[in-house]
């Protein structure tokens, strides 16, 4: 793929504000992300790009405690999903993966390893986490786009700040990592098929990941 060698900062802060994902199948898709509960959070579009094996990204859901999880992973299950992960407690909590029919892998997860309350359909943040070769490298990039970094733990991980209208933050892990993480092989090729917006302009990152501009607003009706 290629990538986008152009680091000039901008002078107004940028953020991630939208996240497409590129399906075979566009109706399917909306179904089974209207039961999974997070259509607010994406948007789809038809591609039948090329694509095997790890995209190199997961979308991350952060919920309230262990039911909550549990709710998530059964309705996405329900809806077409396969469990990549059962869901489980671990050293940093409780959580489990799913793979959306379209390929898209989903972790939801919460620090809490007991319920404080009952099951809810809320999600307290969702969080795009790609898998990079080099997150220093990779962060010094975005950096260079106008993106402001708002944790950062040397090239292990980084998370920029989220905007006002962006319903999704961006974070930076290392694919090999964030494979094992997710319980699959890190190898893959071709499209990742997804496509981030919120720059002034289009550029392809050195992972490449896609990004686009922003769809300027309707004019308004008289």
């Amino acid at each position: 793929m290629a990538t986008t060698t152009h680091t000039a900062a901008h002078t107004s802060p940028a953020s991630l504000v939208s996240v497409t994902l590129e399906v075979a199948d566009v109706e399917a898709a909306r179904r089974f992300y209207g039961a999974f509960g997070v259509e607010e959070y994406v948007s789809l579009r038809a591609s039948d790009a090329h694509s095997t094996g790890f995209r190199g990204f997961t979308l991350g859901l952060t919920v309230s405690g262990p039911a909550t999880v549990g709710g998530f992973v059964a309705a996405a299950v329900d809806a077409g999903a396969t469990v990549l992960k059962p869901a489980a407690k671990s050293l940093w909590g409780y959580g489990g993966v799913v793979q959306a029919p379209d390929g898209t892998i989903w972790k939801i997860a919460t620090s809490a390893r007991k319920d404080t309350g009952p099951a809810t359909r809320e999600i307290d943040e969702i969080v795009l986490l790609i898998g990079v070769e080099d997150v220093k490298a990779t962060r010094q990039f975005y950096v260079g786009r106008g993106l402001t970094v708002a944790k950062s733990f040397g090239g292990k991980y980084t998370e920029f700040a989220a905007g006002s209208s962006g319903p999704v933050k961006l974070a930076l892990y290392k694919r090999r990592a964030l494979a094992k993480d997710l319980g699959v092989p890190a190898d893959g090729t071709g499209s990742h098929r997804i496509v981030l917006g919120g720059t002034p302009d289009a550029f392809t990152d050195p992972d490449g990941f896609a990004w686009e501009a922003p769809e300027p607003p309707a004019p308004a009706q008289s």
